[in-house]
């Protein structure tokens, strides 16, 4: 360029931009920032400065000397068009030594995903430009960059940047959309990024004010301030000490500064202030003399608030400005006689304050609520088990029995039977087996009922369900046929299982019988005897085993059943006779191992050496090729293929075998029957179970409620220690859904019986309906414990002194209580909206009379409306109805109840109508339920915790208050006082603006500041309301659910970051995505009191690869998690990937955190 152009005067600050870029940041930038100034748009910026040059000067040119130097700009931008600009080169002279520098740097702080927010200050608008576009190629993947540059321009190839641009950048760097910006000088001041951890000076400062602004930019604890400086240059070093020798000049002389020059806060000397002011009001008491002042009025009132009954927060205190004053009004809880007071004006809001908390304590005075001693004479009347222990701990278990098999088989021993029941067991896709099989028939002494089907893994990535059909009818059992049947289920017992039972047929629970082929197509028309196989029934009570003799065709040796006659662990499947090999011929290499393995009959043989020196074998016998038997009794787990890889091949002689009279379809079957029998009686145990409460339940549902597959099944995302792979679901899941059910039952129940309650006394009753200290109680005391599934048994098998057997399992407390939550989850997901049975199922377990219905309809006969709601409505309510009717779709039968869901707590009653408070209580677990519901089917492989995260996203104030204000309800609230109508006005026209703003985001409610509490129990409130009027319909709620909330949440992904504020999943992701972590746990344990009786806290550690980083204490062990993983997330936020590695010697590679669970990190519900 300089070579073909370098005359042109109209490009000469271009060439010397392109030289100091060339030095500073390397060759590709230079390239690039011709590209930037000579793009269309600027080229003709160019044109025109050049002809308006050329028509203001003094002594007019020859118009053809304007053509040409127009004529060298368009060759220069066609120069640039048509040059192939290349991708930059990671190293010199392509990018300079400190773009290199700085790329290395911010490649480890961004080498992982991360929370970190870096700012890089240049001098230069167009260095930010030439940095972003170099690093969008060359930076990390998860570095997402942004520019911040000032509203000036007028540079070639300079870039407009409006104001309103700068602000969505600032937007999206807070809300992470960018973490890392090139910004000049325009964010030294005026930027305030709480989680900025990262300030890199790539150009230094010009001034100390420079350096001392930007470093002031990053307002993270962590946080770092680098400069770059270039290795040897003096100037550099001299630079970076006069700023810090500067800073220290200034600290010195502000800490010098006299005290009447120095800044304070508002309260600063305010003791002082209340003295000399002579102005304020002081109330002296006439009958005891008692002094009321503005300094003792805080405490004055924060007194009698306490003594109310309601359990209500403190007073709120409100300041606004007016006329360079500040004025304070406080608001009181709603049980207060005086709901609010307003102070006098004044210069400081310390002392407006004081106003406020005097004037109300005045009005107390003069209401005869305060006595002659300024003490409130209302005394806290609290509920009597406010205080009571209600929790239980997440340590302690303890020894209970267990049932192992279900009552059934045992109360149905002891005679012979006369008739049997049938229940039919075969495979979906029999052909996944790998070999032919033959469906078994299951015969009971009672009916049984109808299972569900349960998944097999029969060889790797093949699966098939096994299919139970129990037939209702019954059938006689022939003279003699019953032992054939014993005969035939023994048989399977020995041939296939090694194992040996008595005679004895008053003492079996069931037996088993071939059923014929092709029984499906007359199932329906034939008596259950008829679908039984009683030729093979019968061929074996005959035959004690097939007989082979060396005459014997070699096709009947094909597809039998073998057993070693010593080894009672050697089963074969014969494939087919090899007629190359001999019985003395090696055994091929691909053969299964075995202790034998010189020559095919040695391999055939199991005896020990002794008794085969004795042996003598036929030498003319085949050689069978077969397939040998892995011993899989627990078919319901996953088919590793660490088990395929094992050798099945094997090379037999029939001679030394047994051949089975089973036939191998049958024998085929029999593998599959402990796992069919066991999930069978885990089945009916499940539903002994529901019979024990009087419920009705799927049997699939009832038996995931009662399963704990782990020993730490309740600890969700950890990593489950002793794991008993084929159990099926756990209960943890339905625990969740069950969970809600039963704070929505208890809730209804309780505002029914007890309608003039306050929300305190409401929830002190709920909380003692649904804590787990109640339903461990009530399973206790039904002996629930006994149904169980747990995952091992803790002392083996011994027997009572009834000779009966006894078996034992370790639960903890809280698996008993969680039982408990998913029984009722099982009782609600089985009729599929009809709630009933859910119903029935939190009377049973939480057995108290604030519970005692049976039904949902049963709700609705406990209400009794209230005179408020039976009152006349007058026309303001009547109106109020007719709008809420026109933007909601429902109309109020009786308006005054929805005037009540408007009604806040300052004015405790409006024309005779209560506040909110009691209908927010009722909507408040109706939408809890309508969410749960949804979140649960919507996400069915999501585990507890992740449903629980992503679900305080729909309930959480921040969203209702947004759909408060979407709904209008804002607009219809009665309050009292300027101090709600001021913060919800203001919420309002932010929350209206972020919706804007977001060009039709789902999540735009997430952007803005906390909202006033009032606007989202108004919603709750709402939803109580049309609860109430429409006589207890839940199909109301939802119909308000799908209709204003669902489309929120269609896409629970883009809550995720919201989800994840809870501090242990913070911590765990924080380990795991960017910090690449896997070796940390967090463990709770119990601090027993002085006396070592009990246990008053739990203390909870933070451990990173075995060093102790962080510790908590509270009175649970989930709470001593969360207090230790905040301070954990305190002490690691700022720390870049390769800094942790150094710090703790993390060595963790991406298999490690790939696998990684939260292992230790307990629970966030």
């Amino acid at each position: 360029m300089e070579a073909r152009y370098g005359q042109m005067q109209t490009l000469s600050k271009i060439f010397k931009s392109a030289k100091n870029v060339t030095s500073e940041l390397g060759e590709w930038c230079a390239d690039q920032l011709w590209l930037f100034a000579m793009a269309e748009k600027e080229a003709l910026k160019v044109e025109k400065k050049i002809e308006k040059a050329f028509a203001n000067e003094p002594n007019s040119r020859p118009v053809e000397m304007l053509d040409a130097e127009l004529n060298d700009l368009r060759e220069a931008q066609a120069f640039v068009k048509e040059w192939a600009f290349e991708e930059p080169l990671i190293d010199i002279p392509s990018l300079s030594s400190k773009v290199l520098a700085l790329r290395q740097y911010l490649n480890l702080i961004y080498e992982r995903p991360t929370d970190a927010r870096c700012i890089v200050f240049v001098k230069q608008r167009y260095t930010a430009r030439l940095l972003g576009g170099l690093f969008a190629r060359i930076g990390s993947p998860h570095l997402k960059l942004g520019i911040l540059i000032g509203t000036c321009h007028g540079d070639p190839g300079d870039v407009k940047v409006s104001f309103k641009q700068q602000m969505m950048t600032l937007h999206r760097f807070k809300k992470g959309d960018l973490n890392c910006l090139f910004a000049t000088s325009v964010a030294e001041e005026g930027l305030d990024i709480p989680d900025c951890n990262l300030v890199i000076r790539f150009d230094l400062y010009c001034t100390l004010i420079q350096y001392i602004q930007s470093r002031g930019r990053a307002r993270h604890k962590a946080s770092k301030y680098i400069h770059m400086t270039e290795k040897g240059n003096s100037m550099h070093v001299q630079a970076v000490r006069d700023v810090r020798q500067g800073e220290t000049v200034m600290r010195q002389f502000c800490e010098s500064l006299p005290a009447d020059r120095l800044l304070q806060g508002n309260d600063a000397d305010l003791d002082a202030a209340l003295i000399r002011e002579k102005n304020f009001r002081i109330f002296v008491d006439p009958v005891s003399g008692a002094k009321l002042t503005y300094a003792s009025s805080l405490m004055v009132l924060g007194h009698f608030v306490s003594c109310l009954g309601d359990g209500s927060s403190p007073p709120n205190f409100i300041v606004t400005a007016e006329h360079g004053q500040y004025t304070c009004e406080v608001v009181l809880p709603e049980s207060s006689p005086v709901h609010a007071a307003k102070g006098r004006p004044s210069a400081r809001k310390a002392i407006a304050k004081r106003s406020a908390a005097f004037e109300a304590c005045v009005l107390l005075r003069q209401g005869g609520h305060l006595d002659e001693n300024l003490v409130s004479t209302h005394h806290k009347h609290l509920p009597a088990m406010r205080n009571a222990h209600l929790a239980l701990s997440m340590n302690k278990s303890s020894s209970y029995d267990m049932k192992v098999k279900p009552s059934i088989w045992q109360d149905s021993r002891g005679s012979i039977p006369q008739s049997l029941y049938m229940t039919i067991i075969e495979l979906e896709y029999p052909e996944n087996l790998g070999r032919p099989s033959q469906p078994i028939a299951l015969l009971t002494r009672t009916r049984m009922p109808s299972f569900p089907c349960v998944l097999l893994h029969l060889q790797v990535n093949r699966t098939s369900h096994m299919i139970f059909t129990s037939l209702q009818d019954q059938f006689y059992i022939p003279e003699g046929h019953l032992s054939k049947l014993n005969a035939f289920t023994l048989r399977i017992y020995k041939d296939v299982f090694n194992k040996t039972f008595e005679v004895n047929e008053a003492a079996m629970s069931y037996w088993f019988a071939p059923v014929i082929d092709g029984f499906k197509s007359i199932v329906a028309s034939r008596k259950p005897e008829q679908l039984i196989d009683w030729a093979t029934i019968n061929y074996v009570d005959a035959t004690d085993a097939w007989k082979w003799d060396i005459e014997c065709p070699y096709n009947e040796l094909e597809n039998r059943y073998l057993v070693d006659r010593w080894d009672g662990s050697r089963r074969f499947w014969s494939i087919k006779v090899v007629p190359d090999l001999r019985p003395q011929d090696p055994v091929p290499d691909d053969a299964a191992p075995h202790r034998h393995m010189s020559t095919i009959i040695d391999y055939t043989v199991s005896l020990f050496s002794k008794s085969r020196q004795k042996a003598i074998w036929r030498q003319d016998q085949p050689v069978i090729y077969a397939h040998r038997i892995l011993h899989r009794l627990n078919w319901l787990d996953e088919y590793t293929e660490e088990e395929d890889r094992v050798k099945k091949n094997a090379y037999v002689c029939p001679e030394p075998l047994t051949f089975s009279a089973l036939p191998a379809g049958v024998a085929a079957m029999a593998y599959l029957v402990p796992s069919a029998v066991s999930r069978i009686e885990s089945y009916l145990i499940a539903l002994e179970t529901c019979d024990l409460l009087g419920l009705q339940i799927r049997p699939d549902l009832a038996l995931e409620a009662i399963t704990k597959d782990s020993d730490n099944t309740q600890e969700h995302r950890q990593e489950q220690l002793h794991l008993q792979r084929g159990m099926g679901k756990n209960y943890e899941r339905l625990e969740f859904i069950g969970d809600c059910f039963l704070k929505m039952a208890t809730s209804i129940s309780i505002f029914c019986l007890s309608p003039d309650n306050d929300e305190y006394e409401y929830h002190v009753r709920r909380m003692l309906l649904i804590c787990n200290k109640n339903l461990f109680n009530t399973a206790i005391n039904k002996k629930l414990y006994e149904y169980i599934r747990s995952i091992k048994l803790l002392e083996g098998k011994g027997f009572k002194k009834s000779g009966e057997e006894e078996h034992k399992h370790q639960l903890g407390d809280k698996t008993v209580a969680d039982v408990c939550e998913a029984l009722i989850g099982a009782a609600l997901l089985s009729y599929n909206g009809d709630m009933d049975m859910a119903v029935k199922a939190v009377t049973a377990l939480v057995s108290s009379p604030d519970h005692d219905v049976t039904q949902w309809e049963d709700y609705y006969k406990l209400y009794t409306k209230p005179l408020y709601q039976l009152a006349p409505t007058t026309a303001v309510q009547s109106d109020l109805a007719s709008q809420i009717e026109q933007k909601m779709g429902y109309r109020f039968k009786y308006p005054r109840l929805l005037m009540s869901a408007f009604v806040h707590p300052s004015l405790p009653s409006f024309g005779g109508i209560p506040c909110y408070q009691r209908l927010e209580f009722l909507g408040d677990s109706l939408l809890d339920m309508a969410c749960v519901n949804f979140i649960f089917h919507r996400h069915p492989d999501r585990d507890p915790q992740w449903l629980t995260e992503h679900k305080m996203a729909m309930v959480s104030n921040k969203f209702l208050a947004a759909l408060s204000v979407k709904l209008g309800f804002h607009k219809h609230l009665r309050f009292a006082g300027q101090v709600v109508e001021f913060q919800n006005r203001d919420y309002a026209m932010e929350i209206k603006e972020a919706e804007r703003e977001s060009k039709g985001a789902r999540d735009y409610w997430t952007t803005t500041k906390n909202p006033p509490k009032c606007l989202s129990d108004m919603v709750e409130a709402y939803l109580g309301a049309i609860f109430v009027d429409s006589e207890f319909d839940y199909s109301e709620i939802e119909r308000f659910f799908n209709n204003h909330i669902r489309w929120f949440f269609e896409d629970m992904s883009i809550y995720d970051t919201f989800a994840n504020n809870h501090p242990v999943t913070h911590l765990h992701n924080l380990l795991t995505l960017s910090l690449g972590c896997s070796n940390y746990r967090i463990m709770a344990s119990p601090i027993p009191n002085a006396a070592g009786t009990d246990v008053d806290h739990q203390v909870a550690v933070v451990m990173i690869h075995g060093e102790v980083v962080a510790s908590g204490t509270a009175a649970s062990s989930k709470n001593a998690k969360v207090k230790a993983s905040e301070k954990a997330l305190g002490n690691l936020r700022g720390l870049a990937p390769f800094e942790f590695r150094t710090t703790f010697g993390c060595q963790c590679t991406e298999g490690d955190v790939q696998g990684a669970t939260m292992e230790g990190m307990g629970t966030a519900i």
